[in-house]
């Protein structure tokens, strides 16, 4: 029993595990001769009775008797008896910056005008945090826990991710359909919210990142309406990228029935606007009055060989403008009824 008992210790981290934050070592009693073995990424923490004695940062392996106890605060003058060791308690912390992967459970309504309950957003992301502060972390956490997990921090955050979302969403009147443009300073304002409430165990949140936010299909799909009918005023841009699709998707490959739907269609559209913008052109330029060298029969006002001027001094267009039908005497056009005046 005697011999038992003066069998010195190999203080370490026994099963190191990357998500675990802290760990306690099970004997109490530190033997003569014993050794502590301090791995990368731990610092060692000796206490007393809850309260520190001294901490250990340096990686390597220390003789505890000469080369830790002189750096205890209240035991550095304490001497090993024949048969008796010394009680304290050591506690490891892994001292590395963790990684953790975030989302919100269930949706989350926020208010936005025309959605009565509340438009149902979900986002997701990742948060860094680790150990800063031994005092409050010993006090609120290590002291009354055999573990700590990273799954423990994930739980206690995600308990009011919901709320610092709904805050930092709202605040300011951010544009409720176009929040990923607004990630930047959400996501900022939820780090320091959560780094005020964190810092009281110990704990910084490091840094908090927002990868997406998530709509309801139905809400996505009017979302890329919206911005798909925003283009179209590009009249010329819009027919690129559609055929540019149709290509892509197979749909306009040569000689298929789509393909000169689609060309035929495209050509009409093109010719329309050209018309139009000739009989605009047209009208301009005969605004002001006859041009030198036009015949003297040629009325105020109107080309060579134009319709009559109709009453209150509009030019009837030799084309049609919708079809590109050649327009006669009518105030409508012949193939397909287009007002001309």
């Amino acid at each position: 029993m005697f011999f038992r008992k003066q069998f010195a210790n190999v203080v370490e981290w026994q099963e190191f595990r990357d998500d675990m934050i802290f760990y306690k070592w099970k004997n109490d009693e530190i033997k003569k001769g014993s050794r502590l073995i301090i791995r990368p990424g731990q610092d060692a923490i000796f206490l007393k009775n809850g309260k520190i004695e001294g901490i250990f940062h340096d990686e390597g392996d220390y003789d505890i008797e000469s080369q830790i106890i002189p750096f205890l605060s209240t035991l550095k003058g304490f001497k090993f008896g024949f048969n008796s060791g010394m009680r304290v308690e050591v506690l490891f912390v892994n001292t590395k910056e963790f990684v953790v992967k975030w989302g919100t459970p269930n949706v989350i309504n926020i208010p936005a005008p025309g959605f009565p309950g509340g438009m149902p957003v979900r986002a997701n992301g990742t948060f860094t945090f680790k150990v800063t502060d031994y005092v409050p972390f010993i006090d609120k956490i290590a002291g009354v826990r055999d573990q700590y997990l990273v799954e423990d921090v994930r739980i206690r955050i995600s308990a009011v991710l919901d709320q610092l979302l709904m805050k930092w969403i709202t605040r300011e009147g951010k544009d409720m359909f176009n929040l990923q443009a607004n990630s930047f300073e959400i996501a900022r304002g939820i780090r320091e919210d959560l780094d005020m409430e964190m810092i009281k165990s110990g704990i910084s949140i490091t840094g908090f990142n927002i990868i997406s936010f998530n709509y309801p299909q139905e809400v996505q799909d009017m979302i890329n309406k919206v911005a798909s009918q925003g283009m179209v005023g590009d009249i010329g841009r819009y027919q690129q990228i559609a055929m540019t699709e149709g290509m892509a998707s197979g749909k306009m490959s040569g000689g298929g029935t789509a393909a000169d739907m689609a060309g035929m269609m495209m050509g009409m559209n093109i010719a329309g606007k050209m018309l139009e913008q000739m009989n605009q052109a047209g009208g301009q330029a005969f605004a002001g009055g006859a041009p030198q060298g036009a015949p003297q029969g040629a009325p105020h006002g109107q080309p060579p060989g134009a319709a009559p001027a109709a009453a209150g001094g509009q030019v009837r267009p030799n084309f049609c403008p919708n079809c590109g039908t050649k327009t006669g005497p009518a105030n409508f056009c012949s193939n397909c009824g287009h007002k001309l005046i």
